[in-house]
C-alpha cells in the first residue's frame, strides 16, 4: 500500500499540473511560452510539474476592475459590479425606451385579440343566453 502511494501522488500532480497548464490564459505564464510549458509538464512529469507551479504560471491574485472583471480570482457577478450597472445607462438610448413602450403596447394589443377570441368561441352559436 505505501509503495503505491508516491507514485499516485505524483500521477496526480502531473495531471493536475498539466491540466492547469492547459486552461492557464497565455498571457499569464511566465518565463517560457506556454506551448513550452506544456511541453515541459507532458516529458518531465515530476520535475516539469514542480517546475510549472512554482516558476511557470502567474499566482498574484486578482483586484476588482483586473483584466478579468474577477475579485480575488473569482467572477464577479454583474449585478455586484457598480461599473456595470452604470455602464447599463449609458447605453440605453431613449429611442430604446420608446421601441420597449411600442413592443409593449402591441402585445397588449395581441392580447386583447386573443382574449375576444376565446370569448367569442366560448359563447353559443345563436349568441348569448340571457
Amino acid at each position: 500500500m505505501l509503495r503505491i502511494l508516491p507514485p499516485l501522488l505524483v500521477l496526480a500532480l502531473w495531471i493536475w499540473a498539466f491540466i492547469d497548464c492547459l486552461t492557464t490564459p497565455e498571457q499569464e505564464a511566465r518565463h517560457l511560452p506556454k506551448v513550452a510549458w506544456v511541453i515541459i509538464v507532458l516529458l518531465f512529469p515530476l520535475v516539469g510539474s514542480i517546475a510549472w507551479l512554482v516558476a511557470g504560471r502567474q499566482r498574484a491574485a486578482r483586484t476588482a476592475g483586473g483584466p478579468s472583471g474577477a475579485r480575488g480570482g473569482r467572477p464577479t457577478a454583474p449585478d455586484d459590479d457598480p461599473e456595470f450597472l452604470a455602464s447599463l445607462d449609458k447605453e440605453t438610448p431613449h429611442k430604446d425606451a420608446r421601441h420597449h413602450e411600442d413592443m409593449l403596447k402591441r402585445w397588449e394589443a395581441d392580447l386583447r385579440r386573443r382574449e375576444e377570441e376565446l370569448r367569442g368561441r366560448d359563447e353559443p352559436e345563436d349568441g348569448p343566453r340571457r
